[in-house]
Order: C-alpha cells, then sequence, then structure tokens
C-alpha cells in the first residue's frame, strides 16, 4: 500500500496502528500462539514495512498476520488466501471511516481464532484457484482468484486439495 500524494488526511487511519496492536496483545495473552515480528516488502516495488504473525501452537488453527504500512494503515492475512487492505484506498472520494475499519478488523480476527476460515485450492480448465470463506459474527465472506503453477503445487502438497476448515485457536489455560 503506498501512499497517494493526492490523498489528504491520511493520519486519520493512523488509530488502525493502535487498534492492531491492542488487537495483537489481546490476541497473544488470551491465546497458545507464537508471536514474531519481521520486516518484510509487500510487494516488489515497495518498502519495508513491520509484520507482525501470530501462530497458533497447533498447525490446525489458521496464522494471522499484519502488516503496518507508512500510510497508515494495514495489510492483515488471515491463513493462506484472505488479505484485507485496511483502508483499501483512503482517499477522501472512498469515504472510508476509520472507526469502521477497526471494527472490521476485529471481526474477521475474531471469525478467524473461533475456527470460521475455511480455504482450498481448485483445478479449472485454465488452472488453479484458491478459494476462501470467513464466516462469523458480523461477518460472511467469500474470496477467490487464480493461483500461478507453483503456488498451486504447493499449497496441494500442503493439504489444500481438499477443503481445509482451520481450527479454532487453542486458549490459554489458568497456568499459562
Amino acid at each position: 500500500m503506498r501512499a497517494d500524494p493526492h490523498v489528504s488526511g491520511a493520519n486519520r487511519f493512523a488509530v488502525l496502528h493502535d487498534a492492531a496492536e491492542a488487537l495483537l496483545d489481546e490476541l497473544d495473552q488470551r491465546y497458545m500462539v507464537d508471536r514474531r515480528e519481521t520486516k518484510e516488502q509487500l510487494g516488489p516495488a515497495e518498502g519495508l514495512v513491520r509484520m507482525e504473525r501470530l501462530m497458533p501452537r497447533t498447525p490446525a488453527a489458521a496464522p494471522l498476520a499484519v502488516a503496518f504500512t507508512d500510510f497508515p494503515g494495514l495489510v492483515v492475512r488471515l491463513g493462506r488466501w484472505w488479505v484485507e487492505a485496511l483502508p483499501a484506498c483512503g482517499c477522501e472520494v472512498c469515504e472510508e471511516d476509520p472507526a469502521q475499519l477497526v471494527d472490521m478488523l476485529r471481526k474477521q480476527a475474531f471469525a478467524l481464532v473461533e475456527g470460521g476460515l475455511w480455504e482450498r485450492v481448485r483445478r479449472g480448465v485454465d488452472g488453479s484457484w484458491f478459494e476462501t470463506r470467513l464466516i462469523g459474527v458480523g461477518v460472511n465472506g467469500r474470496r477467490e482468484g487464480p493461483l500461478a503453477r507453483r503456488d498451486a503445487r504447493d499449497a496441494r502438497r500442503g493439504g489444500f486439495a481438499a477443503p481445509v476448515l482451520w481450527a479454532p485457536w487453542p486458549t490459554r489455560g489458568l497456568a499459562d
């Protein structure tokens, strides 16, 4: 996500960084996850951004990754293919409300945590596609898109030839 020179008032989205930090802290305290921070490129023409990952301590549960962009904004990845840019645009014409984006972030994250993410790879005449669904309180979405041959092969090797319904995240016990 690159800052558009025609966008004014982008700082209104700085609350997304604070909300994501609070959400990551909350999830880290409540669930059995490993938390990792790295610097990564989101795309070939992009600079490095801070990336925070929460990986449940069970392989049956999907990971959560949050990239903190300079815009300021977020790129959130749930599981393997659900990706959400917050804000999607950031211009005044689109009128994206930072409070609504924070709400979307939390709803999508908790749908993931509660086991509401489903993903698969399917083959078609023109190649392979990913399909993903996210269902939870206040969330009911579906996405699909093409996969490069190598990505499709890696996904099938990773168990995505059959649909994968990710498990809920394990909660921390009182002794943790």
